[in-house]
């Protein structure tokens, strides 16, 4: 047998498993081939989307199902023995495997990330693959649970319910952390994952194998919003059954196993509503914190009042936004994540929306205002002397016409694109909100006529709004289509099918900034809801630019006493603490115009909301003759590093086509020489060209659409463009079709057509001849055998593309 004339799939099949099978590995339980372990970028065409390549492993070996160890990368045996190393170290990292192999047929090249094994990469024999138990000896000894005692936890099989529903990778390596970091002993445990990754699953298989192996006996699920309790118990956390109990009507029973429940529930303002001390102090031996930025990680919050109360469990805090301030620390009192999975990551393997951002720039925002002398507002109060910005509107000056402006842009934006997108609209406060409210209703009369939920205001203090908050994160619920809101939708709302995201919200904190993009991140390919826009009025877009916004959690430097002090450092302002206390500290509160705040999920469902003390009074004042234009409109694209495309379109375009082709040539070769033009024109997507608003660009200068080959020619390397209707005129004047006859030249010139109407992708696909008009020349069959069988007819099909580049 000559191995240089096998397939990577023979080599695989011939060389390596049989391998694998002598060195003890089951190939039914413990090794899985050709795993695909991403969804692939999903990349957007207008108004239609498809999917970059998978991520994918030739070989996931695991000791215990879902315990991945070692990677195996595959070449064909015209490969040397370690060309297969990076990509496989790449995977390695993906699914935090230590172990990593890459292969020809004839042996191994072993790269031990542990450094327990000896030199860090070594060449083996087929006959010299470790066994399962020595790979798992060293994968024990290297997390630091060898002993036989932490393994129990770590050994203990995931919840499978028989639907096939796995973890994902990421998941995956999420919980296996955090349970070796339990085995380790370890007691403060963080997990920073980012909104929309499944991180309460995650919790689920986390606790399940706690409690299943008997780690952990007792168990506390914290939370602070009712309907987050509540799909928990009702959908993840389903399996544990009669274990389970939800803490309601402030009473404990003692008998169960997993509770749920609302730190609200269980803690109050007198000592006696403090129900969580009916437990004894080592009654739980593990506390999970969902959301633990909004409490936890302040020291004089109520979250860790409990967490205190029961510092002998192992805490873990789950969340997408790591609070990391001057006054409050998640790192201080968790320590370091044990996993991060940002939000750049789930987009860039296809769990997560991309989005492209609308900046729209108001005169009055970035010039300012000033009245005059002794002016007065709408309701007599003279307004203080003084210019007023961006920072001031609709927090101290109200400029009605301001608002009736972004109601407008709105408008048109979902006229344009699809009316009854969901769309949450980010106000300052509840008075904004609600005028915010009433300017979408006067521009939209025929859509609330249809039905006077289209628009609606969903805030804490307003029963009639907070009641359709579940409809409106329904996928099958059409109504409310838009809806207004200022804190109570940050976070906590699984809206899967929100495809517009507005900000008319001065935004400062960098954790609520993370939570409002996160209500446009989630997939549903049922609703075909794949991608969002985020519409940016105040720029707070700007805050993806900071560095902080997709990196790791930073430590924040608190000085201590006769410290010095960072002259970088800048304290917020009272007010700025203010806000950020009442939303990130003790639950979400809504500002109301009287300036009064009010919980949106009161201590228990048919309460009455609680009061808190009203901050000092703040005059709003309200403009209404003060006229306000777009002085600047433009889109931002999310690139494939993850960063807003902040130069223009076309230099983008430009700088990313010649990272691959440096000179014209260079792309008229490759473009020339490939069978099908479209893996070009998908390469380059998948590297970030936005075709649809190049074409459309092009198709303005032009008056008709180009193809995508004219767009590439003329952007990025000056050359005139033609349109489509042009290139199938000019093969047509050259009497091209002459040599054919019949329903050959019948079929090239329907062919033409099809290219002219609708591009070179469906031409390209040989599906074409089942369609009209080429279904009335005659059978897919006959149309191939009148070119003389399949193989002529797709030289005949290349002869033509060649003829339109020519």
């Amino acid at each position: 047998m000559d191995k240089k004339t096998l397939t990577e799939r023979d080599i695989c099949t011939k060389f390596i498993n049989p391998a694998l099978e002598q060195a003890g590995w089951d190939l039914n339980t413990q090794v899985r081939e050709e795993v695909s372990f991403t969804a692939g970028r999903i990349i957007v065409r207008g108004r239609l989307h498809t999917r970059g390549k998978r991520r994918r492993a030739d070989y996931v070996l695991s000791y215990k199902k879902n315990i991945p160890i070692a990677i195996i990368e595959a070449k064909d045996n015209n490969h040397s023995l370690g060309d297969g190393m990076q990509q496989a170290l790449a995977y390695s990292d993906a699914l935090d495997a230590p172990f990593v192999f890459s292969s020809n047929g004839d042996g191994f090249l072993f790269h031990d990330r542990t450094g327990l094994f000896g030199k860090t990469e070594s060449s083996l024999s087929l006959t010299e693959f470790p066994s399962p138990e020595t790979l798992w000896e060293l994968y024990c000894q290297y997390k630091g649970i060898a002993q036989a005692s932490a393994r129990q936890a770590v050994e203990q099989p995931y919840y499978d319910d028989g639907s096939g529903r796995l973890p994902r990778y990421y998941q995956t390596v999420a919980i296996n952390r955090t349970i070796e970091a339990v085995a380790r002993g370890q007691n403060r445990i963080l997990l920073v994952m980012a909104t929309g990754t499944g991180k309460t699953f995650t919790a689920f298989q986390i606790i399940w194998r706690l409690w299943k192996s008997k780690q952990k006996k007792r168990i506390l699920f914290l939370a602070d919003r009712n309907i987050l309790v509540d799909q928990t118990k009702n959908n993840d956390f389903k399996p544990f059954g009669q274990a389970m109990t939800k803490v309601t009507n402030r009473t404990v029973d003692p008998s169960y196993e997993i509770y749920l429940s609302l730190y609200q529930a269980v803690t109050g303002s007198e000592e006696e509503q403090n129900i969580y001390k009916q437990f004894s102090p080592d009654f739980f031996d593990l506390v999970v914190i969902d959301e633990c930025h909004r409490g936890s990680a302040s020291v004089d919050s109520a979250w860790r009042q409990i967490l205190d109360y029961f510092s002998a469990a192992t805490h873990i805090g789950l969340t997408a936004t790591p609070k990391e301030t001057k006054e409050v620390s998640n790192i201080d009192y968790f320590g370091e994540p044990v996993y991060t999975y940002s939000l750049k990551q789930g987009i860039e393997d296809g769990f997560l929306a991309p989005y492209k951002v609308v900046r729209i720039d108001l005169d009055r925002d970035l010039q300012g205002w000033r009245p005059s002398k002794g002016q007065t507002d709408k309701h007599g109060e003279i307004i203080e002397d003084r210019i007023y910005n961006q920072k001031d509107f609709d927090r101290n000056l109200v400029l009605e016409k301001r608002t009736e402006l972004v109601a407008r842009k709105i408008t048109e934006f979902m006229t344009q694109t699809d009316p009854y997108q969901k769309a949450i609209i980010f106000c300052e406060d509840i008075d904004h909100a609600e005028r915010m409210r009433q300017a979408l209703v006067n521009l939209n009369p025929e859509r609330v006529k249809e039905n006077r939920k289209y628009i609606m205001r969903i805030t804490g203090d307003e029963q009639e709004g907070k009641a359709e908050l579940d409809n409106f994160i329904n996928p099958e619920e059409r109504y409310p289509v838009i809806a207004t809101t200022s804190k109570l939708m940050t976070t906590g709302v699984d809206a899967q099918t929100c495809k517009l995201v507005v900000l008319d919200q001065r935004i400062q904190s960098m954790t609520e900034f993370k939570q409002i993009i996160g209500r446009g991140t989630r997939i549903n390919d049922d609703f075909n809801k794949h991608w969002f826009t985020i519409i940016d009025f105040k720029k707070a877009t700007e805050l993806f630019a900071d560095p902080d916004f997709d990196g790791d959690p930073v430590k924040v430097y608190v000085p201590k006493e006769d410290d010095p002090i960072n002259p970088d450092d800048e304290q917020l302002s009272g007010e700025e603490q203010l806000e950020d206390s009442c939303l990130d500290d003790t639950g979400p509160y809504e500002v109301d115009p009287d300036q009064e705040w009010i919980s949106d999920d009161p201590f228990q469902a048919g309460q009455d909301d609680f009061l808190v003390d009203p901050p000092p009074k703040r005059i709003k004042y309200v403009v209404g003759d003060v006229e306000v234009t777009v002085i600047a409109e433009r889109v931002q694209y999310l690139g494939p590093d993850g960063k807003l495309i902040t130069e223009s379109l076309k230099d983008f375009t430009r700088k990313k086509v010649k990272e691959l082709f440096v000179t014209l040539n260079d792309f008229l070769r490759r473009w020339n020489q490939a069978e099908r033009k479209q893996v070009i024109i998908d390469e380059l997507a998948e590297r970030g060209v936005i075709w649809d608003d190049l074409i459309k660009d092009v198709t303005k200068k032009l008056g008709a659409e180009p193809d995508p080959f004219d767009v590439i020619c003329h952007i990025v390397y000056d050359q005139p463009p033609m349109s489509r209707k042009e290139r199938a005129e000019q093969v047509r004047k050259k009497n091209y079709f002459n040599k054919y006859e019949g329903a050959s030249k019948e079929v090239l010139n329907a062919l033409l057509d099809k290219y002219t109407d609708a591009g070179i992708e469906p031409i390209e696909d040989v599906k074409v001849l089942t369609l009209a008009p080429f279904s009335q020349i005659g059978a897919p069959m006959e149309l191939l055998q009148a070119f003389g069988g399949k193989a002529e007819y797709t030289r005949s099909l290349h002869e033509l593309e060649k003829e339109l580049y020519a």
